[in-house]
């Protein structure tokens, strides 16, 4: 049974088409990449999945239940640069920010999720000490402190040299083996998508959805006919 399911889905801001009839199903316990270059829509179906807003068209179910009756189930993960990483505060303090309607987090919910993503060391320091990598496994972390089943992450990889991008990959890899559902936006087209179960490639619409393998053939494919090699 999928863990999440979006129909139709179409979204514009004024009369620019953003999302136009976009479907995907995401299974419990795996990870998803969602790709697509800048402007295909890729925040945005974000933002709807997570209920920050309505679609103009399409519905989405979250275990059978409409979203808005499960919207607790699903927790977005922001872009890194929108945090102001100069905020005097500690690594443990802001995950424990992470907490639904900031309800006092435990000192063992803290540690449990900052273990989760191996920098419970890190709990002291002052996020503007840390790395790239550590500032993107700490904003999980507290991505993590929602009661959520399914994360969707918006371009966590973004800027990462390639020993943190392995990093964080393992880490949302363990994640999903243990029974959540992610779904991870990236501009990323090269190796690092075999790391997924699954890979959409969205521009305003889904262009291919399957295999790492199988969509990279759909958009030779599609690349293919548009350049007329096949003739």
């Amino acid at each position: 049974m999928s863990n999440l399911i979006a129909e139709d889905l179409s979204f514009a801001y004024a009369k620019d088409s953003v999302l136009e009839e976009v479907s995907i199903d995401l299974l419990p316990g795996t990870l998803t990449a969602l790709v697509g270059t800048n402007g295909a829509g890729k925040s945005t179906l974000l933002r709807v999945l997570q209920g920050q807003i309505d679609p103009h068209k399409g519905k989405v179910t979250v275990q059978g239940q409409p979203l808005k009756k499960a919207r607790n189930k699903v927790a977005l993960m922001p872009q890194r640069a929108l945090l102001n990483w100069g905020f005097p505060i500690t690594v443990e303090g802001l995950v424990a920010l992470g907490r639904v309607n900031h309800s006092q987090a435990t000192c063992c919910e803290t540690e449990a999720a900052l273990q989760r993503v191996g920098i419970l060391k890190l709990a002291k320091k002052r996020i503007d000490s840390l790395s790239g990598g550590q500032q993107q496994r700490a904003l999980l972390a507290k991505t993590l402190m929602r009661p959520a089943t399914i994360f969707l992450l918006d371009e966590p990889c973004a800027a990462l040299d390639p020993p943190a991008r392995e990093e964080f990959l393992r880490i949302i890899r363990q994640l999903a083996d243990s029974g959540l559902t992610l779904f991870v936006s990236s501009h990323d087209w090269g190796k690092s998508l075999n790391a997924y179960d699954k890979v959409i490639a969205l521009d305003k619409t889904v262009l291919a959805s399957g295999s790492p393998k199988e969509v990279q053939e759909k958009l030779d494919s599609i690349s293919c006919m548009g350049n007329h090699c096949c003739d």
